[in-house]
Protein backbone atom coordinates (compact mmCIF):
# COMPACT_ATOMS: atom_id res chain seq x y z
CA UNK A 1 0.00 0.00 0.00
CA UNK A 2 1.50 3.53 -1.05
CA UNK A 3 2.04 5.96 1.67
CA UNK A 4 -0.72 8.13 0.84
CA UNK A 5 -2.93 5.50 1.58
CA UNK A 6 -1.80 4.17 4.28
CA UNK A 7 -1.90 7.80 5.90
CA UNK A 8 -3.46 10.00 4.24
CA UNK A 9 -6.37 8.62 2.55
CA UNK A 10 -8.48 7.29 5.46
CA UNK A 11 -8.60 11.28 7.08
CA UNK A 12 -10.23 12.34 3.73
CA UNK A 13 -12.30 8.93 3.10
CA UNK A 14 -13.23 10.39 6.94
CA UNK A 15 -13.66 14.02 6.06
CA UNK A 16 -16.05 13.25 2.98
CA UNK A 17 -18.18 11.09 4.84
CA UNK A 18 -18.82 13.47 7.59
CA UNK A 19 -19.79 15.93 5.93
CA UNK A 20 -21.60 14.31 3.66
CA UNK A 21 -23.84 12.98 6.72
CA UNK A 22 -23.96 17.01 7.78
CA UNK A 23 -25.40 18.17 4.89
CA UNK A 24 -27.77 16.12 4.18
CA UNK A 25 -28.92 15.97 7.84
CA UNK A 26 -29.04 20.09 7.73
CA UNK A 27 -30.83 19.82 4.82
CA UNK A 28 -33.55 17.65 6.63
CA UNK A 29 -33.15 19.89 9.76
CA UNK A 30 -32.59 23.13 8.26
CA UNK A 31 -29.07 23.52 10.84
CA UNK A 32 -26.34 24.66 9.96
CA UNK A 33 -23.62 22.76 11.44
CA UNK A 34 -21.11 25.55 11.00
CA UNK A 35 -22.83 27.89 13.44
CA UNK A 36 -22.49 25.11 15.69
CA UNK A 37 -19.43 25.40 18.75
CA UNK A 38 -16.49 24.62 16.90
CA UNK A 39 -15.53 22.84 19.52
CA UNK A 40 -18.14 20.34 18.52
CA UNK A 41 -17.63 20.25 15.57
CA UNK A 42 -13.80 19.20 15.77
CA UNK A 43 -14.64 16.06 18.23
CA UNK A 44 -16.81 15.19 16.11
CA UNK A 45 -14.84 15.36 12.87
CA UNK A 46 -11.48 14.16 15.19
CA UNK A 47 -13.62 11.04 15.92
CA UNK A 48 -14.76 10.27 12.45
CA UNK A 49 -11.08 10.33 11.38
CA UNK A 50 -10.17 7.65 13.94
CA UNK A 51 -13.54 5.73 12.32
CA UNK A 52 -12.13 6.24 8.65
CA UNK A 53 -8.54 4.53 10.10
CA UNK A 54 -10.05 1.61 11.49
CA UNK A 55 -12.48 1.03 8.74
CA UNK A 56 -9.86 1.30 6.46
CA UNK A 57 -7.65 -0.83 8.13
CA UNK A 58 -10.38 -3.24 8.99
CA UNK A 59 -10.64 -3.30 5.00
CA UNK A 60 -7.05 -4.49 3.93
CA UNK A 61 -7.10 -6.86 6.95
CA UNK A 62 -10.43 -8.71 5.10
CA UNK A 63 -8.57 -8.54 1.81
CA UNK A 64 -5.57 -10.04 3.29
CA UNK A 65 -7.88 -13.09 4.90
CA UNK A 66 -9.44 -13.69 1.74
CA UNK A 67 -6.06 -13.84 -0.18
CA UNK A 68 -5.23 -16.46 2.14
CA UNK A 69 -7.54 -18.46 2.89
CA UNK A 70 -10.36 -18.08 -0.08
CA UNK A 71 -7.21 -17.49 -3.11
CA UNK A 72 -8.63 -20.99 -5.03
CA UNK A 73 -12.23 -19.28 -5.30
CA UNK A 74 -13.86 -18.66 -7.73
CA UNK A 75 -13.91 -14.88 -7.91
CA UNK A 76 -17.42 -14.51 -8.69
CA UNK A 77 -18.38 -16.26 -5.25
CA UNK A 78 -15.37 -14.58 -3.72
CA UNK A 79 -16.90 -11.05 -4.15
CA UNK A 80 -19.87 -11.79 -2.95
CA UNK A 81 -18.20 -13.43 0.09
CA UNK A 82 -16.22 -10.23 0.19
CA UNK A 83 -19.21 -7.61 -0.19
CA UNK A 84 -21.21 -9.48 2.38
CA UNK A 85 -18.22 -9.21 4.98
CA UNK A 86 -17.66 -5.56 4.34
CA UNK A 87 -21.36 -4.47 4.21
CA UNK A 88 -21.78 -6.00 7.86
CA UNK A 89 -18.52 -4.98 9.11
CA UNK A 90 -19.20 -1.41 8.11
CA UNK A 91 -22.91 -1.60 9.77
CA UNK A 92 -21.10 -2.83 13.01
CA UNK A 93 -18.69 0.31 12.93
CA UNK A 94 -20.91 3.09 11.70
CA UNK A 95 -23.53 2.15 14.50
CA UNK A 96 -20.63 1.56 17.46
CA UNK A 97 -18.15 4.74 16.07
CA UNK A 98 -21.03 7.19 14.72
CA UNK A 99 -24.16 6.77 15.94
CA UNK A 100 -23.68 7.26 19.84
CA UNK A 101 -22.17 11.19 18.60
CA UNK A 102 -25.25 11.74 17.47
CA UNK A 103 -27.03 10.30 20.10
CA UNK A 104 -25.39 12.53 22.61
CA UNK A 105 -25.09 15.61 20.38
CA UNK A 106 -27.83 18.17 19.00
CA UNK A 107 -31.26 16.89 19.75
CA UNK A 108 -30.66 13.47 19.93
CA UNK A 109 -30.40 10.54 17.42
CA UNK A 110 -33.76 10.76 15.59
CA UNK A 111 -34.88 8.08 12.91
CA UNK A 112 -33.02 10.37 10.11
CA UNK A 113 -30.27 10.03 11.71
CA UNK A 114 -30.30 6.64 12.54
CA UNK A 115 -31.04 6.41 8.29
CA UNK A 116 -28.08 8.86 6.95
CA UNK A 117 -25.51 6.98 9.64
CA UNK A 118 -26.43 3.47 7.97
CA UNK A 119 -26.70 4.37 4.34
CA UNK A 120 -23.58 7.05 3.83
CA UNK A 121 -21.04 5.48 5.23
CA UNK A 122 -21.73 1.82 3.60
CA UNK A 123 -22.54 3.07 0.37
CA UNK A 124 -19.06 4.67 1.10
CA UNK A 125 -17.31 1.90 2.08
CA UNK A 126 -18.78 -0.59 -1.03
CA UNK A 127 -17.39 2.61 -3.37
CA UNK A 128 -13.99 1.83 -1.44
CA UNK A 129 -14.55 -1.59 -1.80
CA UNK A 130 -14.78 -1.62 -5.47
CA UNK A 131 -12.12 0.83 -6.36
CA UNK A 132 -9.45 -0.67 -4.39
CA UNK A 133 -10.48 -4.45 -4.95
CA UNK A 134 -11.09 -4.10 -8.77
CA UNK A 135 -6.99 -3.94 -9.68
CA UNK A 136 -6.96 -6.86 -7.48
CA UNK A 137 -9.72 -8.99 -9.21
CA UNK A 138 -8.52 -7.92 -13.06
CA UNK A 139 -5.15 -8.69 -12.14
CA UNK A 140 -6.32 -12.20 -11.06
CA UNK A 141 -8.90 -12.39 -13.88
CA UNK A 142 -6.15 -11.57 -16.37
CA UNK A 143 -3.59 -14.10 -14.94
CA UNK A 144 -6.43 -16.68 -14.95
CA UNK A 145 -7.12 -15.62 -18.76
CA UNK A 146 -2.92 -16.25 -19.45
CA UNK A 147 -2.72 -19.53 -17.56
CA UNK A 148 -5.61 -20.99 -19.55
CA UNK A 149 -4.24 -19.56 -22.72
CA UNK A 150 -0.64 -20.94 -21.92
CA UNK A 151 -2.74 -24.27 -21.03
CA UNK A 152 -3.99 -24.19 -24.56
CA UNK A 153 -1.07 -23.56 -26.38
CA UNK A 154 0.52 -26.46 -24.81
CA UNK A 155 -2.24 -28.61 -25.43
CA UNK A 156 -2.67 -27.62 -29.45
CA UNK A 157 1.79 -27.29 -29.21
CA UNK A 158 1.08 -31.04 -27.95
CA UNK A 159 -1.03 -31.97 -30.71
CA UNK A 160 0.44 -30.71 -33.48
CA UNK A 161 3.75 -32.29 -32.35
CA UNK A 162 1.89 -35.66 -32.30
CA UNK A 163 0.05 -35.05 -35.57
CA UNK A 164 2.97 -34.13 -37.25
CA UNK A 165 5.32 -36.96 -35.74
CA UNK A 166 3.25 -39.68 -37.50
CA UNK A 167 4.66 -41.61 -40.00
CA UNK A 168 2.77 -43.82 -41.08
CA UNK A 169 4.17 -47.48 -39.60
CA UNK A 170 3.63 -49.22 -42.72
CA UNK A 171 5.50 -47.12 -44.56
CA UNK A 172 8.78 -47.04 -41.89
CA UNK A 173 8.30 -51.11 -42.06
CA UNK A 174 8.39 -51.03 -46.04
CA UNK A 175 11.07 -49.00 -46.02
CA UNK A 176 13.17 -51.35 -43.72
CA UNK A 177 12.14 -53.97 -45.40
CA UNK A 178 13.07 -52.72 -48.88
CA UNK A 179 16.64 -51.89 -47.66
CA UNK A 180 16.70 -55.33 -46.45
CA UNK A 181 16.33 -57.06 -49.52
CA UNK A 182 18.50 -54.46 -51.11
CA UNK A 183 21.79 -55.40 -49.22
CA UNK A 184 21.60 -58.74 -50.94
CA UNK A 185 21.27 -57.69 -54.49
CA UNK A 186 22.71 -53.96 -54.91
CA UNK A 187 24.36 -52.52 -52.00
CA UNK A 188 25.49 -49.34 -53.05
CA UNK A 189 21.62 -48.86 -53.63
CA UNK A 190 20.68 -50.06 -50.67
CA UNK A 191 23.19 -47.32 -48.94
CA UNK A 192 21.50 -44.83 -51.31
CA UNK A 193 17.93 -45.55 -50.08
CA UNK A 194 19.11 -45.56 -45.98
CA UNK A 195 20.61 -41.97 -46.84
CA UNK A 196 16.95 -40.98 -48.16
CA UNK A 197 15.35 -42.49 -45.40
CA UNK A 198 17.45 -41.19 -42.55
CA UNK A 199 16.44 -37.80 -44.66
CA UNK A 200 13.02 -38.90 -43.92
CA UNK A 201 13.41 -38.79 -39.82
CA UNK A 202 16.10 -36.20 -39.74
CA UNK A 203 13.34 -33.87 -41.60
CA UNK A 204 10.51 -35.06 -38.72
CA UNK A 205 12.79 -33.16 -36.18
CA UNK A 206 12.24 -29.35 -37.59
CA UNK A 207 9.99 -27.35 -35.00
CA UNK A 208 6.28 -27.48 -36.18
CA UNK A 209 5.76 -24.03 -35.30
CA UNK A 210 8.72 -23.06 -37.46
CA UNK A 211 8.28 -22.42 -41.16
CA UNK A 212 10.34 -23.99 -44.03
CA UNK A 213 10.94 -22.82 -47.76
CA UNK A 214 9.01 -25.53 -49.73
CA UNK A 215 12.00 -25.86 -51.58
CA UNK A 216 12.82 -28.22 -48.16
CA UNK A 217 9.57 -29.65 -48.43
CA UNK A 218 9.56 -30.85 -51.44
CA UNK A 219 13.72 -31.87 -50.79
CA UNK A 220 11.55 -34.74 -48.17
CA UNK A 221 9.12 -35.38 -51.13
CA UNK A 222 11.84 -36.34 -53.26
CA UNK A 223 13.23 -38.65 -50.75
CA UNK A 224 10.09 -40.00 -50.05
CA UNK A 225 9.16 -40.67 -53.40
CA UNK A 226 12.74 -42.02 -54.51
CA UNK A 227 12.00 -44.70 -51.44
CA UNK A 228 8.87 -45.53 -52.98
CA UNK A 229 9.73 -46.40 -56.30
CA UNK A 230 12.43 -48.67 -55.38
CA UNK A 231 9.17 -50.65 -54.36
CA UNK A 232 7.10 -49.75 -56.24
CA UNK A 233 5.87 -51.81 -59.61
CA UNK A 234 7.52 -51.22 -62.86
CA UNK A 235 4.35 -50.37 -64.50
CA UNK A 236 3.66 -47.23 -62.04
CA UNK A 237 3.01 -44.10 -64.00
CA UNK A 238 4.48 -40.75 -62.03
CA UNK A 239 3.65 -37.34 -62.89
CA UNK A 240 5.60 -34.91 -61.28
CA UNK A 241 5.07 -31.35 -61.65
CA UNK A 242 6.51 -29.23 -59.22
CA UNK A 243 6.46 -25.12 -60.22
CA UNK A 244 10.11 -23.50 -59.46
CA UNK A 245 8.04 -20.04 -58.67
CA UNK A 246 7.09 -21.44 -55.01
CA UNK A 247 10.61 -23.19 -54.22
CA UNK A 248 10.99 -20.06 -51.69
CA UNK A 249 7.14 -19.44 -50.55
CA UNK A 250 7.62 -20.75 -46.83
CA UNK A 251 4.88 -23.16 -45.14
CA UNK A 252 5.01 -25.24 -41.96
CA UNK A 253 6.64 -28.17 -42.17
CA UNK A 254 4.95 -31.98 -43.35
CA UNK A 255 1.99 -30.80 -45.18
CA UNK A 256 2.17 -32.07 -47.96
CA UNK A 257 3.81 -35.37 -47.02
CA UNK A 258 0.32 -36.51 -46.06
CA UNK A 259 -1.43 -36.51 -49.59
CA UNK A 260 1.64 -37.85 -51.30
CA UNK A 261 2.14 -40.88 -48.86
CA UNK A 262 -2.10 -41.30 -49.17
CA UNK A 263 -1.42 -41.71 -53.24
CA UNK A 264 0.84 -43.98 -52.59
CA UNK A 265 -0.93 -46.16 -50.35
CA UNK A 266 -3.72 -46.46 -51.97
CA UNK A 267 -2.61 -46.05 -55.98
CA UNK A 268 -3.99 -49.72 -57.68
CA UNK A 269 -5.79 -49.71 -61.02
CA UNK A 270 -4.26 -48.16 -64.10
CA UNK A 271 -1.79 -47.27 -61.81
CA UNK A 272 -0.81 -44.05 -62.19
CA UNK A 273 0.14 -41.10 -59.62
CA UNK A 274 -0.09 -36.94 -60.67
CA UNK A 275 1.62 -34.66 -58.22
CA UNK A 276 1.34 -31.10 -59.07
CA UNK A 277 1.99 -28.10 -57.34
CA UNK A 278 1.83 -24.43 -58.65
CA UNK A 279 1.70 -21.02 -56.87
CA UNK A 280 -1.19 -18.36 -58.26
CA UNK A 281 -1.07 -15.27 -56.73
CA UNK A 282 -0.33 -15.02 -53.06
CA UNK A 283 -1.64 -18.95 -52.25
CA UNK A 284 -0.13 -22.42 -52.95
CA UNK A 285 -2.14 -25.02 -54.42
CA UNK A 286 -1.23 -28.68 -54.43
CA UNK A 287 -2.95 -31.80 -56.47
CA UNK A 288 -2.62 -35.15 -56.07
CA UNK A 289 -4.75 -37.89 -57.59
CA UNK A 290 -4.09 -40.85 -57.82
CA UNK A 291 -5.95 -44.20 -59.92
CA UNK A 292 -7.71 -46.92 -57.25
CA UNK A 293 -8.62 -50.17 -58.60
CA UNK A 294 -12.85 -50.92 -59.16
CA UNK A 295 -14.32 -51.24 -56.69
CA UNK A 296 -18.02 -51.77 -55.75
CA UNK A 297 -17.90 -51.28 -51.71
CA UNK A 298 -18.09 -47.97 -50.47
CA UNK A 299 -14.85 -47.35 -49.12
CA UNK A 300 -13.60 -44.10 -46.72
CA UNK A 301 -12.00 -41.56 -48.39
CA UNK A 302 -8.56 -41.20 -47.19
CA UNK A 303 -7.00 -42.68 -43.73
CA UNK A 304 -5.65 -41.59 -41.03
CA UNK A 305 -2.76 -39.49 -42.48
CA UNK A 306 -5.74 -37.21 -44.15
CA UNK A 307 -7.74 -36.62 -40.92
CA UNK A 308 -4.39 -35.64 -39.10
CA UNK A 309 -3.65 -33.37 -42.11
CA UNK A 310 -7.21 -31.62 -41.59
CA UNK A 311 -6.34 -31.01 -38.16
CA UNK A 312 -3.11 -29.36 -38.62
CA UNK A 313 -4.40 -26.85 -41.01
CA UNK A 314 -6.78 -26.30 -38.90
CA UNK A 315 -4.39 -25.30 -36.19
CA UNK A 316 -1.74 -23.41 -38.55
CA UNK A 317 -4.08 -22.28 -40.84
CA UNK A 318 -7.29 -20.73 -39.78
CA UNK A 319 -9.44 -19.26 -42.51
CA UNK A 320 -6.54 -19.50 -44.89
CA UNK A 321 -6.90 -22.47 -46.54
CA UNK A 322 -8.86 -24.70 -48.50
CA UNK A 323 -8.72 -28.56 -48.55
CA UNK A 324 -10.93 -31.15 -51.08
CA UNK A 325 -11.21 -34.71 -51.77
CA UNK A 326 -13.00 -36.10 -54.47
CA UNK A 327 -13.70 -39.73 -55.30
CA UNK A 328 -14.50 -41.09 -58.58
CA UNK A 329 -14.90 -45.41 -59.52
CA UNK A 330 -11.45 -44.92 -60.74
CA UNK A 331 -9.89 -41.89 -59.31
CA UNK A 332 -8.70 -39.95 -55.96
CA UNK A 333 -8.07 -36.50 -55.92
CA UNK A 334 -7.33 -34.38 -52.74
CA UNK A 335 -6.72 -30.47 -53.49
CA UNK A 336 -5.06 -28.35 -51.02
CA UNK A 337 -4.45 -24.46 -51.23
CA UNK A 338 -3.02 -22.40 -48.23
CA UNK A 339 -2.21 -18.92 -48.21
CA UNK A 340 1.03 -18.40 -46.39
CA UNK A 341 1.26 -16.40 -43.41
CA UNK A 342 4.37 -13.47 -43.08
CA UNK A 343 6.88 -14.95 -41.40
CA UNK A 344 7.85 -13.93 -38.12
CA UNK A 345 9.93 -17.23 -36.84
CA UNK A 346 11.75 -18.88 -39.47
CA UNK A 347 13.75 -22.18 -39.31
CA UNK A 348 17.37 -21.55 -39.58
CA UNK A 349 18.97 -23.58 -42.27
CA UNK A 350 23.11 -23.86 -42.05
CA UNK A 351 25.67 -24.23 -44.82
CA UNK A 352 25.60 -27.76 -43.52
CA UNK A 353 22.44 -28.22 -43.82
CA UNK A 354 22.24 -26.78 -47.28
CA UNK A 355 24.80 -28.92 -48.22
CA UNK A 356 23.70 -32.04 -46.66
CA UNK A 357 20.26 -31.71 -48.23
CA UNK A 358 22.02 -31.11 -51.92
CA UNK A 359 23.62 -34.04 -51.07
CA UNK A 360 20.75 -36.36 -49.86
CA UNK A 361 18.59 -34.66 -52.75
Amino acid sequence: MSIFRRYYFPAIYSLVTYFSIRLLLDTVTGMRFWRRAWGQNLLEISWCIVFGYILIGAHHYLYRYFDKHWADMDYRKRVWMELGAITLMTILFQNVFILPMAAFTDDGAQWYDVADINVIPLLYSLIYYGISRSNTFLQAYVNNKVQLQEVMNNQLQAELKFLKSQLHPHFIFNALNTIYFQMDEDVNAAKKSVEQFSELLRYQLYDQQQTVSIRHEIQYLHSFINLQKVRASDKLVLNLHLAPDLYDQQVYPLLLFPLVENAFKYVGGEYWINIHASLKGKRIHFIVENAIPKITMPVKAGGIGLENLKRRLELLYPGKHTFEINKTERTFSVALSIEPEPVVYQTIITEEDEDQMRHHG
